[in-house]
């Protein structure tokens, strides 16, 4: 099973924030990836500064005969397709989607000077990943430490779990 997080706050020159995450899908269902679940859309402040927009996210489960790295490629050149421009750690963005676990293997490699740990290394305390995780696998647990999914969601602190909303489209 491999799972992506997917993740915009900003607009792009295609529409809204859920019409990234719309087309980014699309993008990977047209790149011979079968998407298996979705789950619902998730708004959260954004992190680490919560002035900025907040960000709207969705976890999907997929089937690919791709390898992580070609993955990795494929998942960057959907992100520039949507116009995501690369200035800082964590700024805004029109695209940002993470692979999250990939067969329950854990990975490291680089791809364009960018680090790609899998699982994604920051996973356990974010609660648009694992909220959204729960709802398309609940009985998943994490390659590293074999934690529950529901382990780790009562391990977030009570604001932070109590700081996402499922939200619907407008």
């Amino acid at each position: 099973m491999i799972i992506l997080g997917l993740g915009s706050n900003l607009p792009s020159s295609f529409g809204d924030r859920f019409h990234n995450i719309d087309l980014a899908v699309k993008y990977l269902e047209n790149s011979n990836i079968t998407i298996l679940k979705k789950s619902s859309y998730y708004e959260t402040f954004s992190y680490p500064n919560i002035d900025d927009p907040k960000f709207i996210n969705i976890v999907i489960l997929i089937e690919t005969k791709l390898t992580p790295e070609n993955l990795a490629k494929l998942i960057l050149k959907i992100e520039e397709k949507l116009e995501r421009i690369r200035k800082n750690k964590n700024a805004p963005r029109t695209c940002d989607i993470d692979i999250i676990d990939f067969d329950n293997k854990i990975f490291n490699f680089k791809y364009k000077n960018l680090d790609f740990m899998v699982p994604h290394e920051k996973l356990e305390s974010r609660n648009f990943v694992l909220f959204p995780l729960k709802e398309v696998s609940p009985n998943w647990k994490h390659p590293k430490n074999n934690s529950t999914i529901d382990e780790l969601i009562n391990n977030l602190p009570t604001n932070v779990k109590n700081s996402i909303l499922i939200v619907k489209k407008s």
